[in-house]
């Protein structure tokens, strides 16, 4: 029986999957991934993201605005999230966050943004997807002041002190193709000493290739590489990390798996 995961972080939206994104949802069904969380970053992809989810019951939503384009984002998105959110009611206000790595992005709009839509979370009681880059103490200090119900920490790369505070806040820490390299001691001791109620798995889809598709595009249908990885570096066995990571997004997000109880009871893929 293959395990069932859910990818919680990739942007099947995008244009890299504009011409076989069928394909790729079959293949990664066909491999054992259950599920799809689609990000939206920008205004103009936004129904895209919704399209794309309406398409299957296995794919949601989440609704945002990322902080990679904030030159490009105004008032009016923020409007327009807030009317569109309380409509689609999507899985998660993201992906959101504070990205201090790129010198070039305007460190007071991307806060601007973050906090705008932090509030937004909370007023509609929906938790959010970070993207965090070399940020994580100020981001931090951001939650404090505008708390939110919790979410994800999408591709976390801080240390365990700061991992302990994000959780201690409801979130969950993503875990994706980074993991499958030997040379990156960090990220895969976190991944290792971490409570594996605190792991959820992802791709980040198209980008962020694990070492088997190194300069290749990323795709949902290798998930599974990120759960051989986990195997290798924790003590629990590949079925249980696969069913608790499972489980953790889904009371996360509130999301309705057929066949799946919020228990850990796996749906039925016998067929």
């Amino acid at each position: 029986m293959t395990e069932f995961i859910i990818d919680s972080h990739c942007h099947l939206d995008m244009p890299a999957f504009d011409q076989d994104r069928q394909q790729v949802l079959n293949r990664a069904r066909q491999a054992g991934v259950g599920g799809f969380v689609i990000p939206g970053t920008t205004a103009g992809r936004w129904k895209k993201v919704s399209d794309i989810a309406a398409s299957a019951s296995d794919i949601w939503p989440a609704l945002g605005l990322h902080p990679y384009f904030c030159d490009d984002h105004s008032q009016t998105d923020l409007d327009g999230l807030a009317d569109l959110a309380r409509r689609e009611q999507p899985v998660a206000i993201g992906e959101i966050g504070l990205d201090l790595f790129l010198p070039q992005l305007d460190e007071n709009k991307q806060r601007h943004y973050l906090e705008a839509q932090l509030d937004l979370a909370r007023n509609l009681d929906l938790p959010v997807i970070l993207h965090i880059r070399k940020a994580n103490d100020q981001v931090l200090q951001i939650l404090k002041q505008h708390p939110v119900k919790g979410g994800i920490c999408h591709a976390f790369s801080g240390s365990i002190q700061q991992a302990g505070k994000f959780i201690d806040l409801g979130f969950c820490l993503g875990f994706g193709g980074m993991i499958t390299y030997e040379r990156s001691r960090k990220l895969r001791r976190l991944a290792a000493e971490l409570p594996l109620d605190a792991i959820v798995l992802e791709t980040d889809a198209p980008d962020m290739s694990g070492e088997r598709h190194r300069y290749q595009r990323n795709s949902p249908e290798y998930l599974p590489e990120v759960l051989d990885s986990l195997e290798q570096l924790r003590k629990e066995s590949r079925d249980q990390i696969a069913a608790q990571t499972t489980l953790n997004l889904q009371q996360l997000l509130s999301l309705k798996i057929p066949g799946f109880a919020s228990s850990g009871n796996m749906p039925d893929r016998r067929s």
